[in-house]
């Protein structure tokens, strides 16, 4: 049995974001899926609008509030809140209120910054 403790895990800082895998093919081996926690700090957006080619992404708020784009249309999203980001759809996070912002995110296939495609010149509308 493989167990990861999510405070003994290394965060990667990311335009807008910090990162922390908790699943992945160098953490647990896992093959199917990856996992990671995204945290916002009040204010930060995810930065550029990127999608994943190769697969999707579900995200969901653990702590926190904010906006969510996905292909131009954009929600609020608050605690308890899920969204699914299909194959190809251009997405990003926006933490528009006072706390931090803390989402967990699962990909299928597994995925990582380096397979994503990155969409510069789109904007999180106003």
């Amino acid at each position: 049995m493989k167990i990861v403790k999510e405070m003994e895990l290394p965060e990667d800082k990311h335009p807008g974001r910090f990162i922390k895998w908790l699943a992945s093919a160098k953490i647990l081996d896992a093959k199917n899926l990856s996992v990671c926690i995204v945290r916002l700090l009040a204010g930060e957006t995810v930065t550029p609008p990127h999608s994943h080619p190769n697969g999707e992404e579900f995200i969901y708020i653990l702590e926190g509030a904010g906006r969510v784009m996905v292909d131009e249309e954009v929600s609020s999203l608050e605690v308890g809140d899920g969204v699914l980001f299909p194959r190809n759809s251009i997405h990003a996070l926006q933490n528009n209120g006072t706390e931090e912002l803390k989402v967990i995110c699962f990909f299928s296939p597994p995925a990582d910054p380096s397979v994503y495609k990155y969409h510069e010149g789109i904007d999180f509308p106003d």
